[in-house]
């Protein structure tokens, strides 16, 4: 081979080798773990709202999942026993942040699993009474997150539903016995029905068939209207609680916008979707560089009143103008 030819043949083996280096050069895209008490986004309809509105939250950071982000889901599918499991899966894929959303339970094994990945989390429970954090202000630790007031607004559920149906004496609480949050809003609730003179009745379902008997039994119990506890079960298996109250004809207020637009006839609570937003938003920001120990608790205080006519109308019942006037949306 002559001297031109071999110098020319080195210059373009080099040069073909250049992109290959500068690729294995590229810094890897930082992961999030995505742990939920939920059933997969792209199985259950139910669990997308919330998906989307993480993936905003990151957005308005800088980051989108695919390009500069990688998110690893994990879905217990309303199975709590499955949480450690997967938070240990994450934990093992050394995941730079861990998202644990879908409630107290998510929460909790993720901050069992590990003591140094920062964890954001959802939650309607007071993250200082069960432990979560040292405090509002400052978390301590790794862990911060968003809490959605579930037991404060307990009370106020019972006094609107009790306002749509006055005549009404009993009134059940469907609660989730699994939720460790269970108990404080049950106290909540019992007190709130003894402020507007009612007789609460407590009913619990732990799973899908339990639904389903609890419903069978509103008869027999009495039960003239129902309020329904902030839980990921009941929020996942919405369609089904929605289409048993129209079944039943009981008038129902649920703690999630989610339920109205299924069909459901009322709701008041906390906007579980910007919870999760503001989620993202924080895992975004410990991305760039914050610590959770800097970023205080996020009280939700976006609470909504939402109306569905058209349910009214199918269990003859009419809005008053009162709770017309307060709502922030009404459905037709």
């Amino acid at each position: 081979m002559k001297r031109r030819e071999f110098i020319t043949l080195l210059g373009c083996t080099a040069a073909s080798a250049w992109p290959l280096a500068a690729h294995a050069q590229q810094p890897a895209v930082p992961v999030i773990g995505f742990l939920s008490s939920f059933a997969a986004e792209s199985f259950a309809p139910e669990s997308q709202p919330y998906a989307v509105a993480f993936r905003q939250g990151l957005s308005e950071t800088g980051y989108s999942d695919g390009h500069n982000l990688a998110i690893e889901y994990r879905w217990a599918e309303n199975q709590a026993s499955r949480l450690p499991v997967l938070a240990a899966e994450l934990v093992r894929r050394k995941v730079a942040v861990i998202a644990a959303t879908g409630g107290t339970a998510s929460a909790l094994a993720a901050k069992a699993a590990t003591t140094t990945i920062p964890i954001v989390f959802t939650a309607g429970s007071d993250p200082v009474k069960i432990g979560l954090v040292a405090s509002l202000n400052r978390p301590g630790g790794n862990v911060t997150g968003v809490t959605m007031l579930a037991n404060v607004l307990a009370a106020k559920r019972l006094e609107l539903i009790s306002e749509l149906v006055p005549k009404a004496t009993a009134i059940g609480f469907l609660v989730n016995p699994n939720n460790p949050n269970t108990v404080a809003e049950t106290s909540d609730m019992e007190a709130g029905a003894r402020a507007v003179g009612k007789q609460s009745v407590l009913l619990r379902a732990g799973t899908e068939r339990e639904i389903d008997t609890v419903f069978a039994t509103l008869t027999q119990q009495r039960v003239e209207a129902l309020a329904i506890a902030g839980d990921p079960l009941f929020d996942i298996r919405r369609s089904q609680i929605v289409a048993l109250a129209t079944q039943h004809a009981v008038p129902t207020i649920s703690f999630s916008r989610q339920f109205v637009v299924a069909g459901g006839l009322m709701s008041y609570g906390s906007s579980i979707t910007d919870a999760y937003r503001q989620a993202g938003l924080y895992a975004g920001r410990i991305l760039k560089g914050d610590k959770p120990d800097d970023l205080p608790v996020v009280q939700a205080t976006k609470v909504e009143l939402v109306l569905n006519l058209k349910t009214a109308k199918a269990l003859g019942i009419t809005f008053p103008l009162s709770l017309l006037g307060r709502a922030d949306e009404v459905i037709e």
